[in-house]
């Protein structure tokens, strides 16, 4: 309810007073001269610091640059904005660059390593929602969904490099509305799509009135937190089918040989990815096909551990393993015809939908831009958008899911949002890194790669021969990419850094650090942030697979507050904070 109101009251105002409010800035500022002093300098650096401070201690700022001449931090814009902004910085690009850079091996490398990566959650999801839903929304919805929303984001959004894709907590959601459906005697599919209709109307307000600027308040801290956690979960859940499924069950549901080629195929997997990823570090072979063999590694380890798989289990020894399973035809799950027909929800209950669309609206709002601020991440060095921080094309990027969001609701299929993990894997898939210290140059920011991921999605719905070729792919084979995923997405993040110092893995990760301003923080502050933080971490991960992993993403939008309860009870000193936070804290002053 906080949250609702303290967006809505804004969202309502916003129209009326956000013009004569920054009218009334512009002339207060240029006639009589107000300033703004900190404890340190009067300067327009200070000025500014100063009323970053004021609203909550944000890494990035947001302004509006509408008049070139002054810039002032605005949290909501007039009608538009930021939309207009968003597309018109990125349309340049879209003619000149965006093919050119997606022309290249790694693009098609990449494409091909997210394809399976993007289609096992689909069939995954969609099962559970076709036995929950008693055969109303199934795998055939979730792997058209997925396809279809994915090329039309890749093609319009003005970050086309973030992935969208079912996640848990729009399944849980779903799953809630069933329940609701059933409980009150509405038919489902209805109440899902005026459900739907009302949160992709939420969505659309606030990407056109700049919501997004709210995400300015998280910080390092939190990324650092949500980094952890995806690597970790991918590696749980890639463990959890290896041998959650294998051993301690019955042998008439596995056996022993099912049990050692299930855990042989995964790890022949993971190990065949991890060697050839590192192979561009060796000095073997030339440098190019180092480079080329470094790029596809992903690839090549799924052929190599389905060939073998299928090898072993099929023609030497006879032992059957599961593998992907794809809908037989192109037609909806229950048989029904595709339109949803919206008339047959009382008028009430269209308008009650209302309701639970704001709950719907907070978790994709939360997932969407929380994912876009982490494709986002300065480190990545991407440039296209005239990007000035992590904000830049939030809006336009909010409006296509919006807009996705009510064509999938008319025709009943699953929502689609910013996936986190598969985001961030797609990210690092297209970074081009030094050969000489391993420092990240830039990004290769195009949209083929996620074109050609959900058109190859698609084909497999479309036409038997890529279905006839994916039924040759082990389920196991998928485990061992999950377990890739998670271990190469840890490294170089600074939390897993310090984590390896407080476990004695690697003592030197807890030492001091300090910044150019000369700011030190000591060992057993460092040592204190992290367990914190793995605190943090350990308690999203329990929640996140509880039967309550739908309130997920509203517990991320809350690290902010436990950041502010760290500082403000001097738990972790304000300066020390910043340091850790990567902020410039040069001119700071006092630590108050």
């Amino acid at each position: 309810l906080f949250v609702l109101v303290g967006c809505c009251l804004p969202l309502l105002a916003n129209g009326f007073l956000s013009t004569t409010h920054l009218t009334s800035v512009k002339l207060l500022q240029t006639h009589h001269h107000v300033s703004f002093t900190s404890s340190s300098s009067s300067s327009s650096s200070s000025i500014l610091k100063a009323t970053i401070a004021a609203v909550g201690e944000g890494e990035e700022a947001v302004f509006n640059n509408s008049d070139n001449k002054k810039e002032t931090p605005v949290l909501f814009e007039s009608f538009g904005t930021g939309v207009i902004r968003d597309f018109k910085n990125r349309w340049p690009d879209y003619v000149t660059t965006d093919l050119k850079d997606g022309c290249n091996l790694q693009t098609l490398s990449s494409a091909l390593f997210l394809f399976f990566a993007c289609l096992a959650p689909a069939i995954g999801f969609g099962g559970m929602c076709n036995l929950a839903t008693a055969g109303q929304m199934g795998a055939m919805e979730f792997v058209l969904s997925t396809s279809v929303c994915g090329v039309l984001y890749a093609a319009l959004a003005p970050q086309p490099i973030g992935i969208i894709g079912p996640t848990g907590p729009n399944l849980a959601f779903t799953l809630s509305l069933y329940g609701l459906s059933q409980s009150a005697s509405l038919p489902f599919l209805p109440l899902y799509a005026w459900t739907g209709l009302w949160t992709a109307g939420y969505l659309g307000l606030a990407a056109m009135t700049s919501a997004s600027h709210l995400v300015q308040y998280l910080t390092r801290f939190t990324d650092e937190i949500l980094n952890v956690l995806l690597s970790v979960m991918f590696i749980f859940d890639g463990l959890v089918d290896i041998f959650g499924k294998t051993l301690g069950v019955p042998a008439s549901v596995c056996s022993g040989p099912q049990a050692l080629l299930t855990i042989g195929c995964s790890l022949v997997t993971f190990g065949t990815a991890t060697v050839l990823k590192g192979m561009v570090n060796t000095a073997y072979f030339t440098r190019r096909l180092r480079k080329q063999l470094s790029n596809f590694a992903p690839a090549i380890a799924v052929v190599i551990g389905s060939l073998m798989t299928n090898y072993l289990g099929h023609n030497k020894y006879d032992i059957p393993l599961a593998a992907l399973s794809l809908p037989t035809e192109f037609a909806s799950t229950a048989g029904r015809p595709w339109l949803v027909p919206l008339t047959a929800l009382p008028v009430w209950a269209r308008w009650a939908a209302a309701l639970p669309a704001l709950l719907g609206t907070m978790l994709m709002f939360l997932t969407q831009n929380i994912t876009s601020r982490l494709n986002n991440n300065p480190n990545y060095k991407m440039t296209k958008g005239k990007r000035k921080t992590v904000l830049d094309g939030m809006h336009g990027d909010l409006l296509v899911v919006s807009i996705l969001t009510a064509l999938t609701s008319i025709v009943g299929l699953p929502w689609m949002v910013g996936a986190t993990t598969r985001s961030a894997a797609h990210v690092r898939s297209l970074l081009k890194v030094s050969s000489d210290d391993g420092s990240i140059k830039r990004t290769l920011e195009q949209r083929l790669s996620g074109v050609g991921i959900h058109t190859l999605i698609g084909l497999c719905v479309l036409f038997p021969t890529p279905r006839m070729w994916l039924s040759q792919v082990p389920l196991p084979v998928l485990s061992g990419v999950l377990l890739y995923l998670g271990f190469t997405s840890l490294q170089g993040l600074d939390l897993w850094n310090r984590m390896r110092g407080v476990l004695k893995i690697d003592t030197d990760s807890t030492k001091a650090y300090n910044n150019n301003s000369g700011k030190v923080v000591t060992a057993s502050q460092v040592s204190r942030l992290t367990w914190i933080q793995m605190g943090a971490v350990a308690v999203l991960m329990k929640m996140t697979k509880s039967k309550w992993g739908v309130v997920s993403p509203l517990l991320v939008a809350l690290l902010p507050l436990l950041r502010y309860g760290l500082v403000k009870t001097n738990v972790i000193p304000k300066a020390s904070m910043q340091v850790l936070d990567g902020m410039d804290v040069a001119n700071d002053g006092d630590d108050d």
